[in-house]
């Protein structure tokens, strides 16, 4: 004989324990609903509106957008740009792996050097960025030159047979702009002293395409500068910092305009003051051949988006 069971008949706790449950599973479904909800909010993308379409300029009413702009300047510079940064993190990292340090007076020591020797290096860059440059250059340097031997003899003899690079003249940090006539520099003159700036004027109408693009900078003139016209250098060593000069009259007929920002004084350094210059420069003539940062990308595991 089969006997059915009557819910009635429960004992009372039974019937307790049942009616116990039913918050706890009303709880559990709310926080079930709200994980779901949270999980399609994160789902769904920001909807804030992008600046790529933001106008940057225009031309006959036709929009150039920031999106464009960007676009054109990564194609343009960015791949050496982020070539230089992964360079000058790769020799901070060598640095510190071969306990390199570089110090400040190391620097200014090659900035006078390389001012004397081509005072174009670097145009076109403020200071931080010259220092930056040096200072990967010199870690690059001293990894390559840490274990070659250079007697002492060498190093005075260099020294002695290049007494000149040692002894620098006053540098003057010049720009210029370059125009066909005279009139044109006249009017130049005219706008400069009416407050105009020196370099938006170089770019708007300097003749001279290569220091055009920066501004006119053309880096340190002293008086033996023999890469650019005489009448330049024979007017910039005789100017004072922040100062523009008149109109020029050049030797292939074209008229010039100069400004010196900067006057960096001459100065004459010892034999133990550039004793580790020259220890590293007939280092590296030992080397086989030349090395670049790229060469320690491997082990130091350096990436970069334009190898993928």
């Amino acid at each position: 004989m089969k006997y059915s069971r009557n819910p009635k008949s429960e004992p009372a706790s039974s019937q307790k324990r049942k009616l116990k449950t039913k918050p706890l599973l009303l709880l559990i479904g709310i926080l079930f609903a709200f994980n779901i909800l949270w999980f399609i909010g994160w789902l769904i993308p920001d909807q804030k509106p992008k600046q790529t379409g933001e106008e940057v300029a225009s031309v006959a009413g036709e929009p150039i957008t920031r999106e464009q702009w960007m676009t054109a300047m990564e194609k343009e510079v960015g791949r050496e740009t982020l070539l230089e940064l992964v360079n000058n993190k790769v020799m901070e990292v060598a640095a510190k792996r071969y306990e390199i340090d570089v110090s400040d007076q190391e620097i200014d020591l090659e900035v006078a050097l390389i001012r004397s020797v081509d005072g174009r290096s670097y145009t076109g860059l403020d200071m931080e960025k010259r220092r930056q440059k040096i200072r990967a250059n010199l870690i690059l340097e001293k990894v390559l030159t840490k274990d070659i031997v250079v007697e002492d003899a060498e190093i005075e003899k260099h020294y002695d047979e290049n007494a000149s690079l040692y002894n620098i003249s006053t540098a003057y940090r010049t720009a210029i702009i370059v125009v066909p006539t005279h009139d044109e520099a006249k009017q130049a003159v005219e706008e400069l002293s009416k407050g105009s700036s020196f370099d938006m004027l170089a770019k708007e109408r300097s003749t001279d395409l290569a220091s055009a693009s920066l501004g006119g900078d053309i880096g340190y003139v002293n008086k033996s500068t023999n890469a650019i016209d005489k009448e330049i250098v024979q007017v910039a060593v005789d100017m004072k910092s922040s100062t523009t000069s008149g109109v020029i009259a050049l030797s292939d007929g074209t008229f010039a305009i100069i400004h010196v920002s900067e006057v960096v004084e001459g100065q004459s350094f010892t034999l133990n003051e550039v004793n580790d210059h020259i220890r590293r420069e007939l280092a590296l003539e030992q080397l086989p051949q030349s090395v670049n940062p790229e060469a320690f990308w491997s082990e130091f595991d350096a990436e970069w988006f334009y190898s993928k």
